[in-house]
């Protein structure tokens, strides 16, 4: 269920695997200087009748192709109590077959066609992908058009795969890093589904062999043609994929079911809490700040996520400071994820030194509060949206991570040219905007802090 994160930061070694716990978004960065587009592929669209829609992106890959299924529904969705953790349970139970293809059946063809097949979930959205020969593409239609119309299983199925999402949850939280962010979330958030994490609250893993029922109505509502994206990358002819697509999902009924999510309200004071670690482990330091949802229109997010750059690259002052003159850091990074609804603007770090704890957290907030008042050079700013515009780029150079990132700006607007607009934002990201987004979005009122410590060590 791995996803990729657009997020900033230094870190090495171990560190590096820790702060890989934090992982739940999707490939971004931000724009330098250039006026062209950042997605250079032809691009075509269709619809058909009943909602789905289907993106074709012409990419030279000869005898290569991905494709990419994309649920808009994530555990932004999740929005019953008691009920967390059933987008992702569905990522594992879409493998569970059909009446015309079980599961031992569907992995035979996987495996015929030498196929690498996949799925992860996220907070707002949920991909299944195969990258296989383009000649299989028929068969690939095939396969995934009728487990997303057709999927069955038995309660017994259900159980073991519900049995299956514990062991998951479990080994999950052997990383002090899973329970750091769990809290985090859970304190920063009152109101809104992003207060629990992607794979769910213990309490709900652990009652969701009793919920059977339930899982049959989740599939039902969100498991519809207008709420997903089929996206097509590589050597493929585009008449015959709409003719495909007609064939296979042109009976897909359209559903109607529509999530009530409720808005989190504003933040209106610091909170702060502390917790503790059963083994050995360095202290950890994790801040959140709420930040502004996704948007193509307006400059915010943009603009924080060059300033996540700046404060956190390895040539940033905080970085040098911190980690190569003190060394009372190893593992520094921040940043937010690209959400439907407001996420939280995060900041970890793990602190070599048990008794500096403060220092480090007093030392990240003195940075920014700097943001608020001095301008970025013009060069560094200009230097940090190329490299980050180069970054993004050289991430589109297969057909599996084209797919990739454009259906992560699909599950956000449902536009192809998304892509393209948010990184013309990029582009005018200027001094000013950076210290407009730090005053706005980084106060001590909107604040979240969690340090965590080994039991023998908490105060």
């Amino acid at each position: 269920m791995k996803d990729t994160r657009r997020r900033i930061g230094s870190r090495t070694g171990l560190a590096a695997a820790l702060v890989a716990a934090l992982a739940a978004g999707a490939p971004h960065g931000a724009a330098g200087q250039e006026t062209r587009d950042v997605f250079p592929f032809p691009v075509t669209t269709f619809a058909l009748e009943n909602g789905l829609r289907v993106v074709g992106v012409d990419y030279d890959s000869p005898g290569i192709v991905a494709y990419y299924t994309v649920v808009r529904t994530g555990s932004r969705n999740e929005v019953e109590p008691g009920f967390s953790g059933y987008a992702h349970f569905f990522e594992h139970m879409m493998f569970r077959g059909t009446d015309k293809y079980p599961t031992e059946a569907y992995n035979a063809v996987v495996k015929r066609i030498g196929a690498d097949s996949n799925a992860f979930t996220t907070s707002d959205w949920t991909a299944y992908y195969i990258v296989a020969s383009s000649d299989a593409l028929e068969t690939i239609m095939d396969l995934e058009s009728d487990r997303f119309q057709r999927l069955r299983y038995s309660e017994d199925d259900f159980r073991t795969e519900a049995g299956a999402i514990l062991g998951e949850y479990n080994l999950n939280f052997s990383n002090p890093v899973s329970l750091l962010r769990e809290r985090l979330y859970d304190l920063a958030y009152t109101t809104h589904p992003y207060k629990h994490t992607t794979i769910g609250l213990l309490e709900d893993i652990r009652e969701m062999p009793n919920h059977y029922d339930y899982s049959l109505a989740f599939y039902d509502r969100y498991y519809r043609p207008e709420n997903c994206f089929v996206v097509v990358v590589g050597d493929f002819d585009a008449a015959e994929l709409e003719r495909l697509a007609r064939r296979y999902y042109g009976d897909w009924e359209r559903g109607g079911f529509v999530p009530d999510i409720p808005a989190e309200p504003p933040q209106t004071e610091a909170r702060s809490a502390r917790v503790t670690w059963p083994n050995p482990t360095l202290p950890f330091l994790m801040m959140g700040y709420h930040a502004p949802a996704f948007s193509d229109r307006r400059i915010d997010m943009p603009a924080l996520d060059v300033l996540s750059q700046i404060l956190f690259s390895e040539t940033s002052p905080l970085f040098r400071e911190l980690y190569l003159e003190e060394q009372v850091v190893d593992a520094l990074q921040g940043g937010a994820v690209d959400s439907r609804d407001a996420p939280l603007f995060t900041i970890i770090a793990r602190i070599t030194d048990p008794g500096r704890v403060e220092y480090v957290r007093d030392a990240v907030i003195a940075e920014i509060e700097r943001l608020k008042t001095e301008p970025v050079d013009a060069a560094v700013l200009a230097a940090t949206k190329s490299h980050m515009r180069y970054a993004f780029a050289m991430g589109l150079d297969n057909p599996g991570g084209i797919a990739r990132t454009l259906g992560h700006y699909l599950q956000l607007t449902g536009e192809p040219e998304t892509v393209n607009r948010v990184y013309a934002l990029y582009d005018a990201v200027t001094p000013d905007d950076v210290m407009a987004v730090a005053k706005a979005y980084f106060g001590e009122a909107n604040r979240s802090v969690v340090i965590l410590t080994p039991e023998e060590e908490q105060p």
